[in-house]
């Protein structure tokens, strides 16, 4: 079954179900469907994120780009990356630093990678070189769920929510990195229950469109 017929079907069983699950069986139901995709479905939706992703306006002015290390069965952000690199941008991928934060290191294929607690591999470059995640312009962020509001379900670590925290004070008016989350179409819901201290989304791409959460409860797909 091809991920188009996937799609469809899933989003049924998640509109019937998942949305009315406690976060911890949420985050298990998606996550073994997400892994259930195979080789191919994972390289189409992929590629197109990347076509959809890279022809938005917004994507064109940025110069420092997050990316991440795909892993357990997440939308693999590899040819965003390789069209930045081709485009002269700055990429960059998550490191875990003191306080369960996360800070940037600068990566380009060839640079030594190790790896981190949870056995993710991380640039292994100069603390020096590290960004704050203040310093970024867009950062291309893993999830588990989503929903129309913008809100992100993660791993459980917090570790995006801790990072970008100055996002949500109202005083933040001066240069914002714009958080964008990649997943599959099937991994938006109806709704999450937001808590305080979740930082939401300013984008979201999928295999079949863009949400931009300019407002809540105010997404468009493109």
């Amino acid at each position: 079954m091809g991920i188009v017929q996937r799609r469809y079907d899933v989003a049924f069983f998640l509109s019937r179900e998942l949305v009315i699950s406690p976060p911890p069986t949420l985050r298990r139901q998606i996550r073994s469907l997400r892994r259930a995709l195979s080789a191919d479905e994972r390289r189409f939706a992929a590629l197109a994120v990347a076509r959809r992703l890279t022809a938005w306006p917004a994507f064109a002015g940025a110069t420092r780009i997050a990316g991440y290390w795909a892993c357990d069965g997440e939308l693999d952000p590899t040819p965003v990356l390789e069209q930045a690199w081709v485009a002269n941008r700055q990429v960059y991928l998550p490191v875990l630093a003191e306080k369960s934060l996360l800070c940037f290191a600068p990566y380009r294929p060839g640079i030594p990678l190790r790896r981190n607690r949870f056995q993710i591999p991380e640039p292994e470059v100069d603390p020096a070189e590290w960004l704050r995640p203040s310093q970024l312009d867009l950062v291309l962020t893993p999830l588990v769920a989503f929903d129309s509001n913008g809100s992100r379900l993660g791993m459980g670590g917090g570790f995006y929510d801790r990072s970008f925290a100055f996002l949500r004070e109202a005083k933040n008016l001066g240069h914002r990195p714009r958080l964008l989350g990649l997943a599959y179409e099937f991994q938006k819901v109806a709704e999450l229950v937001r808590q305080p201290w979740d930082v939401p989304l300013d984008v979201v791409v999928t295999e079949a469109a863009l949400y931009e959460f300019s407002e809540p409860g105010g997404d468009a797909g493109s």
